[in-house]
């Protein structure tokens, strides 16, 4: 539609301040102008819980710890699918082993998306506070539901 304009949002670069000799010696943060205000871009870091405290680390540590998160998702998303397969396909086992094997399935896939949220969490605030990571007391649960899923399909076999 000619002559209508909607809000008008505009990226600004870092600035980037030099000394006579041309090195680096500061750097402004982002900013992003939206409707006559204008937000810095490294205060809208989300949880707060997390990024209010401590420094800021090395950025190699903050992008592993996502990775990990991101393969505890995938593994969840996984442990997802296979409960809807499960429930799906007709097995060679009993209607109630399956329902069971399916429901384990899911439940553990919703409790491994929830435990690696707050794992990444508890993990990046320990490396933002220069202390030592949490333990992984989330792995001994995940072993013992895998294998409770094993002696469910093991026994409900026909």
């Amino acid at each position: 539609m000619a002559g209508t304009a909607g809000p008008s949002l505009l990226l600004r670069p870092a600035r980037v301040r030099r000394d006579a000799g041309g090195k680096i010696v500061g750097q402004a943060l982002p900013q992003i102008s939206a409707g006559g205000r204008t937000l810095r871009m490294g205060r809208m870091r989300w949880p707060r819980s997390v990024y209010a405290q401590g420094k800021e680390p090395d950025y190699r540590f903050s992008l592993a710890n996502e990775r990990t998160f991101l393969a505890w998702i995938r593994t969840a998303l996984a442990l997802l699918a296979a409960g809807v397969a499960v429930d799906v396909v007709d097995l060679s086992m009993s209607a109630s082993s399956q329902t069971a094997l399916a429901f384990l399935l899911v439940c553990t896939g919703m409790g491994t998306a929830i435990a690696s949220w707050i794992r990444w969490a508890l993990a990046e605030r320990a490396i933002r506070c220069a202390e030592p990571l949490p333990s992984f007391g989330f792995g001994a649960i995940f072993t013992l539901v895998v294998i409770a899923a094993a002696v469910i399909v093991m026994t409900g076999l026909r």
